[in-house]
């Protein structure tokens, strides 16, 4: 092999690796811009990769090398910082749950299952549900097809809230636990509902749950990443200054270390159960190498983890998760000290976000219409 030609793909592979992470931290909503934030681990690897095979080539580095490593090293670290706390090399947000006598009675086992709509492979979520008997089942992009399907599992979920629809959005809430005053809310695009409904628990306390699937920046569907960031944020802050004890999953078309979801986390004080343990990549289930995850679920600091995991693909694009928590709010003075906190820039910029988001989501909505 060239070593000369070898040399000069390094070389291409950290100016790119240092292009596409500079281009991030460009301040637009564009999917051009934000899309970036969702192959971090991807670029990370890639960038670890370039940075060894730059140091290899080190005695024959110029000015021109020097600079390039430098920026490679710089935009690399902010690589690794984002995608570090999904690892066992980070400190737990969460406390792992106690072993109690009457842990049945606090726990609460949550399933999401992005589905794919056109998917007829109805029968393994199905299966998968009957397995796994979650106290909640969410599913999204569930339309009439789905919630037929699903009338196999009805007689174990008494509480339910469905929303069928064909336009990727639809959306279905299957509950073992009594639902209290169930709505279903439109926040930003008139087509785009969101499930808002308190949940009472086996051992009595009420809490809320929010089941929410925005809108993605991508070429295909929204050209801007403001309605779903404002979307999230919006319920974020409501939590906040309700001060709710509260659960919210979904498939949010973002990524856990995107600047939207970490400010979301900021301003509604929820923590999130995959820091300091493992990546839950669900999305997309055919390209391994391709794959982060959309599907999250955060929660109050009165939970404990008892586990969380990704479940067998049901022909999806998406693997379904399931998470089990555990009510235990002893711990929640402690777990606030690990959760992040709100500063008076975030509140400004989740203000602004939501206004943008309002008027993007109009705007939205009145073309939908028309293409109808």
């Amino acid at each position: 092999m060239d070593l000369s030609l070898l040399y000069y793909g390094i070389q291409w592979l950290a100016g790119f690796i240092a292009l596409v992470t500079i281009w991030g931290w460009i301040p637009l909503d564009n999917w051009w811009v934000r899309g970036v934030e969702f192959p971090r681990i991807q670029i990370m690897v890639l960038g670890v990769i370039a940075w060894v095979g730059m140091v290899m080539f080190g005695s024959e580095w110029q000015l021109g090398q020097w600079c390039l490593f430098i920026v490679l090293s710089i935009t690399l670290a902010f690589q690794l910082r984002m995608v570090l706390p999904y690892t066992r090399l980070w400190k737990k947000e969460v406390q792992k749950a106690k072993e109690l006598p009457d842990a049945q009675e606090k726990q609460l086992k949550i399933m999401v299952s992005n589905v794919l709509t056109p998917n007829e492979e109805t029968q393994k979520l199905v299966d998968l549900v009957k397995q796994k008997q979650p106290d909640i089942l969410i599913t999204l992009e569930s339309d009439k097809k789905w919630e037929k399907a699903l009338q196999q599992v009805d007689p174990d979920y008494p509480y339910t809230v469905k929303v069928p629809l064909d336009n990727l959005y639809g959306m279905h809430l299957y509950s073992k636990l009594e639902l209290i005053d169930p709505k279903v809310k439109y926040l930003m695009i008139d087509d785009i509902p969101s499930i808002h409904t308190q949940l009472r628990l086996r051992s009595g306390q009420v809490i809320w749950l929010y089941c929410l699937h925005p809108m993605p920046p991508s070429p295909t569907e929204a050209d801007k990443s403001t309605t779903r960031d404002a979307e999230l944020l919006m319920v974020g802050k409501h939590i906040k200054e309700n001060n709710q004890t509260a659960i919210l999953a979904g498939d949010l078309n973002d990524v856990a270390w995107s600047k939207t979801t970490r400010r979301f986390q900021r301003i509604s004080g929820l923590l999130d159960p995959r820091i300091g343990r493992h990546f839950i990549n669900t999305f997309h289930v055919n390209y391994p190498f391709l794959r982060w995850a959309l599907d999250h679920i955060f929660h109050s600091t009165c939970f404990t983890v008892v586990d969380i995991k990704r479940l067998p693909s049901i022909g999806s694009d998406h693997f379904p998760v399931m998470t089990t928590l555990q009510y235990e709010p002893e711990k929640t003075s402690q777990q606030e000290q690990n959760g992040p906190n709100a500063e008076a820039e975030d509140i400004k910029e989740t203000n602004n976000k939501i206004e943008e988001g309002k008027k993007e989501g109009e705007k939205v909505s009145k073309e939908h219409v028309e293409a109808q």
